[in-house]
């Protein structure tokens, strides 16, 4: 299974899902790591690691469509099967989507469809849940609104902030991403209206 990681900052679930490979937790390569920030220490980890890296400043370029094919052409040249957001922060056109139709995934903290966008742990502390956790879903024309791969929970405590039930998510994120990607490298799934079915 051929992945193209796109990140925009720490580069922490993509560093998950190169451990998983190496310790071959995981059966994937990495085709690309793909990265709008210059400055993103996940683009000098993959650069470190020997990956192709590519960094597209979107700012550098009139509007987001001229970024987004830029993007495009990079991707197409590097083949992924699946597109995998690792901390990208920006919205995807509905041309893009359409052009990786169900092969786009991102991870959300949250259990969606709870608290999607941003800040999405600090709500779940204002909101008074006692359960959060993390969403590995297909990325659709929405908001953190396609269908669902897989989930994990984690408890909320009283005493929690937007910080310490982040932490907690995290840990979480990094082996969920890395079970999503394996299930569906096996190959026996379909999607069904908006069930992912195994």
């Amino acid at each position: 299974m051929r992945l193209a990681i796109l990140l925009s900052g720490r580069g922490s679930n993509f560093e998950a899902i190169h451990e998983a490979i190496q310790r071959g937790a995981l059966d994937a390569e990495i085709v690309c790591v793909l990265s709008n920030r210059p400055g993103a220490a996940g683009i000098g980890k993959a650069h470190g690691f020997g990956y192709e890296t590519h960094v597209l400043d979107h700012k550098a370029f009139p509007h987001r469509a001229a970024h987004e094919a830029e993007v495009l052409r990079v991707l197409d040249e590097a083949r992924p099967d699946f597109v995998v957001l690792a901390g990208y922060m920006r919205l995807l056109g509905a041309s893009f989507v359409a052009h990786y139709h169900q092969r786009i995934l991102n991870i959300h903290p949250s259990l969606l469809p709870a608290f999607p966008g941003v800040d999405a742990q600090a709500q779940a502390v204002a909101y008074g849940v006692k359960v959060s956790g993390c969403t590995v879903h297909f990325v659709d024309e929405h908001l953190d609104a396609g269908p669902i791969v897989i989930q994990r929970t984690v408890p909320v405590y009283d005493g929690d902030s937007a910080d310490t039930l982040a932490a907690r998510i995290l840990h979480e994120e990094h082996a969920a991403y890395v079970e999503a990607l394996q299930k569906l490298a096996a190959g026996n799934w379909r999607i069904e209206g908006r069930k992912v079915i195994f």
